[in-house]
């Protein structure tokens, strides 16, 4: 239903007293009958949440324009948000699932690659992206690929879950480690997990103990869903169980931190995470030439130089590539991932040697968290992007499925990557083209400006002198 009042309307509107205004409110069509400035009163004096401000009006975009007005005015940054839209969004996608205090979105402009030949399958990849030339430098990397392809493979999948648990001493943390590993006792651990759910299927337990705590691993496959709830809620069901037979261990969280989410571990490089996934590809050294500009010895040599040496150097965990953590980022954000997970997910390793006059080139990446239903693939520009993949939702027939393809996609887009970027490197490539992609003409002439001002200011010193 319409508001009763528009918004220019409301400027020319007298605010009503607080008593009023509540009545109002409580009748039918209420809020409706309020103009915003009356709303943001009732806000005010706490009769409305102001997270609750789209389904208290059941206008979700006029709630919006409401709190838009209310922290820009409280935070003095109303003229800010002139530029930060708000209209035309379903937010219906968007409440109780994706975000709170809703004050607008952020247009991240998405790019396309492709085609990149996988799997015998020809297919374009968006990427959303504000770094300039990485489009361009990853899409050249898919030209290279298209006469050769890349084969991938899915080595692994189990989403993870690792609470903390703490005993009255040592040995008895070590015998509930002894129970646990016993097939019988965590056949029944397994049974209580997979009740909780039609898709999470627990497939091992890991455990480590450090003092009188217990670290445990949870694995299991999650169909089609990144998983972090389904573990969440299975887990505590198998932590539950236990504790029937052990009544003295004390759950001190659900997260202990030996998931590991969102954080860089040792264990999600050693161990995986999600979707451990390996793609590789055999490429012609005329392509090398023709496509890439270099040599098939250039880039093994700067490859072991730059991702082997240079990163033993850094003490790196996971980061044996040039710039896997670009490319999934961009398409993570462009299919509705969690983008804080490109922490795990950008672990990668970048492997190159010379076969015969051809490249053999592999990427491997143990911990590849993703999923094509929930969270933000609801929204419909992210389950756009996934639909140009052919992996948008869940798979009827094989769940599990399209969230093991998107992850071969990403591995392959990386690889592409890799190339190219590795390529620029041994020519001496990067700067040029990051100066001519990733300039635009406005900044380039105020470079040109401040440049020439210097210039003239250092004349006229030297001059002096």
């Amino acid at each position: 239903m319409e508001n009763y009042y528009s918004k220019d309307e409301d400027n020319l509107v007298i605010v009503r007293d607080l008593t009023e205004c509540i009545e109002i409110y409580k009748s039918e069509d209420g809020p409706n009958m309020l103009s915003d400035k009356e709303i943001a009163l009732l806000v005010k004096e706490k009769i409305i949440s102001s997270y609750h401000l789209e389904t208290a009006l059941n206008n979700p975009e006029r709630g919006v324009r409401i709190r838009r007005q209310i922290a820009g005015s409280a935070g003095g940054f109303l003229y800010a948000l002139n530029d930060l839209p708000y209209k035309n969004y379903n937010y219906s996608k968007v409440l109780g699932s994706c975000c709170e205090n809703v004050i607008g979105y952020i247009p991240i402009p998405v790019g396309i690659v492709g085609p990149l030949h996988i799997d015998g399958k020809f297919l374009y990849v968006p990427m959303a992206t504000t770094e300039g030339c990485l489009v361009a430098s990853t899409n050249r990397g898919s030209r290279a690929l298209i006469e050769c392809g890349v084969k991938s493979k899915i080595v692994a999948d189990g989403m993870t879950r690792g609470p903390v648990v703490r005993f009255p001493c040592l040995s008895k943390a070590s015998e509930v480690m002894v129970w646990i590993e016993d097939p019988k006792n965590f056949d029944a651990i397994k049974d209580s997990f997979d009740k909780t759910s039609r898709f999470a299927r627990l497939s091992r337990i890991s455990m480590k103990i450090a003092g009188r705590y217990l670290f445990l691993r949870f694995v299991a496959k999650t169909g089609d869903a990144m998983g972090m709830n389904m573990l969440s809620k299975g887990t505590e069901m198998a932590l539950k169980f236990v504790q029937i037979y052990f009544p003295e261990m004390e759950i001190i969280s659900i997260s202990g931190n030996f998931c590991s989410d969102k954080k860089p571990a040792a264990v999600n490089w050693i161990e995986g995470r999600g979707k451990s996934v390996v793609c590789e590809a055999i490429i012609p050294g005329h392509i090398i030439c023709s496509v890439l500009k270099t040599t098939v010895h250039s880039l093994v040599d700067v490859n072991i130089a730059k991702n082997m040496i240079g990163s033993a150097i850094a003490g790196s965990i996971g980061g044996f590539n040039a710039h896997a953590a670009n490319i999934v980022t961009a398409i993570y954000i462009a299919t509705g991932q969690d983008p804080a997970q490109n922490i795990s997910s950008s672990n990668c390793m970048t492997l190159m040697e010379s076969w015969g006059e051809d490249l053999y080139v592999s990427c491997t990446m143990p911990s590849v968290e993703i999923a094509t239903v929930g969270g933000g693939t609801v929204l419909a520009p992210q389950a756009a992007c996934l639909d140009i993949l052919n992996v948008k939702g869940a798979n009827s027939e094989c769940p599990g499925e399209n969230a093991n393809q998107l992850a071969r996609i990403v591995c392959a887009a990386v690889l592409a990557g890799e190339l190219s970027l590795l390529a620029a490197l041994a020519t001496g490539h990067l700067v040029k083209s990051h100066l001519r992609h990733n300039r635009s003409a406005a900044n380039m002439a105020s470079e040109a400006d401040e440049f020439n001002n210097n210039t003239k200011e250092l004349f006229s010193t030297c001059t002096k002198c």
